[in-house]
């Protein structure tokens, strides 16, 4: 058998990210959550790419959660069950921290911890057959708070209690009309769509792209804990930047800017 893995890829200026674990639906393991850090700190680093994919390898599932055959040894006891949620977590912050956009590529199932990876992207853009779920109280488990506080803030608490309470799979058109994705797309359409959408957002001005983005997670702190002046020195270095004045020249000279980041 193969051994299973998250794979990164780079395709020009976008990475890709893919759970690659198919014959159990892309249930991620110890070792697959060590890749997707890795990965996730790579592309990161790399200024060359301006946006990353997330998506799950094969049209079964994006990732049905947790890998449970991984249980018996990578998780079998309260040490190695800190590791594996510290690997996790770890590439969860990673996504949300990320400077640059983060989409979630869906089909399939989209299960437990493979909805909160998709969640902790920036964008969900779903195939029309693509099924969500969290079955944590038909497993008798508890949800770590960071995991249900990233819910709320996408869906609100009627629809987050709804979807722990009830346990059940909801379909895509339920998940976009509550918030939990962004757009639906026909199953043979939806690589397409995902493209176009990086694409686009590959063309604008990366600085301000991560501006943005920094701005939106700041807004998403308590009051208190608000960092304004980063964001004030973000928009400052964006206003400073080259890729303002070639902004400025694009728009007079009728033409697309080329942005480059600095």
């Amino acid at each position: 058998m193969a051994e299973k893995q998250t794979i990164g890829e780079r395709d020009g200026v976008v990475g890709r990210m893919i759970f690659d674990n198919p014959a159990r639906l892309n249930a991620v393991s110890h070792a697959m959550w060590l890749d997707a850090v890795r990965i996730l700190e790579e592309f990161t680093a790399d200024g060359n790419i301006r946006a990353v994919i997330v998506t799950g390898a094969g049209r079964k599932a994006f990732s049905a959660g947790d890998d449970i055959s991984d249980f018996s040894e990578g998780r079998s006891d309260a040490a190695s069950e800190a590791t594996y949620k510290q690997a996790s977590e770890r590439a969860m912050q990673l996504l949300a921290d990320a400077p640059k956009p983060t989409v979630a590529m869906i089909r399939g199932y989209c299960i437990g911890g493979g909805l909160e990876t998709a969640i902790t992207c920036d964008l969900r853009i779903a195939a029309d057959s693509a099924r969500f779920a969290i079955p944590a109280a038909r497993l008798g488990l508890g949800y770590d708070a960071s995991g249900i506080d990233r819910l709320v803030g996408l869906v609100g608490p009627s629809f987050t209690k709804e979807i722990f309470f009830t346990a059940r799979q909801f379909s895509a058109r339920e998940a976009l009309d509550m918030g939990l994705i962004d757009r639906i797309a026909p199953e043979a359409m939806l690589e397409t769509e995902v493209e176009k959408l990086t694409a686009t957002m590959c063309e604008n001005a990366p600085l301000s792209l991560k501006t943005v983005k920094q701005c939106v997670l700041e807004d998403q702190k308590d009051p208190d804990d608000r960092d304004l002046a980063l964001c004030q020195r973000m928009v400052d270095a964006c206003d400073a930047s080259n890729d303002y004045i070639e902004g400025r020249r694009a728009f007079v000279e009728k033409r697309k800017p080329v942005f480059e980041g600095r």
